[in-house]
C-alpha cells in the first residue's frame, strides 16, 4: 500500500471486500433424505456370522473302575481342584466330579482352600 491513501480509495477499498466477502453463500445443511439416500447407496447390509459350533462333550455320566482307580491316583497330586478341572481332565460330568471330590476330602487327601458361591477349589494335602 502507498503511503498516503485517500479516502476514496479506502471506501473503493473496503466496498471491493464487503463484496467479495458476501459473494460467498453459507453452506445449506444437506436435507435428512439426501444423508439417508447417500447412506443406503454406499453402506451394505451386515451379514450374520454363522457362530461357532461347540462340540457337545460326551463326559461320562457313570464311573467305571479305571476311571475311579485313576482319580484316586491322579487327583491328590494336582495342585489345583476344581468342579471343572476333574471335568477336563478326567472326562466325567460335573455331578460325578463332585462326588469324587467330596470322597476325596473325607478320605483327607485334599483339603479345600477357597469356598466362593459354587466354585470350590481344593489342594493336594502335602502342598502350602
Amino acid at each position: 500500500m502507498p503511503a498516503y491513501v485517500s479516502p476514496t480509495d479506502l471506501l473503493d477499498h473496503q466496498h471491493s471486500l464487503s463484496i467479495h466477502v458476501s459473494s460467498r453463500l453459507p453452506k445449506m445443511p444437506p436435507k435428512k433424505s439426501a444423508i439417508l439416500a447417500a447412506a443406503t447407496k454406499t453402506a451394505k447390509k451386515k451379514k450374520w456370522s454363522k457362530g461357532k459350533v461347540k462340540d457337545k462333550a460326551q463326559n461320562m455320566v457313570v464311573l467305571d473302575r479305571p476311571t475311579y482307580d485313576k482319580i484316586l491316583k491322579e487327583v491328590p497330586t494336582f495342585k489345583m481342584i476344581s468342579q471343572s478341572t476333574l471335568i477336563d481332565r478326567m472326562k466325567i460330568n460335573g455331578s460325578l466330579a463332585r462326588v469324587a471330590i467330596q470322597h476325596l476330602v473325607r478320605e483327607g487327601q485334599i483339603k479345600k482352600v477357597i469356598h466362593h458361591r459354587g466354585q470350590l477349589v481344593y489342594t493336594r494335602v502335602g502342598s502350602d
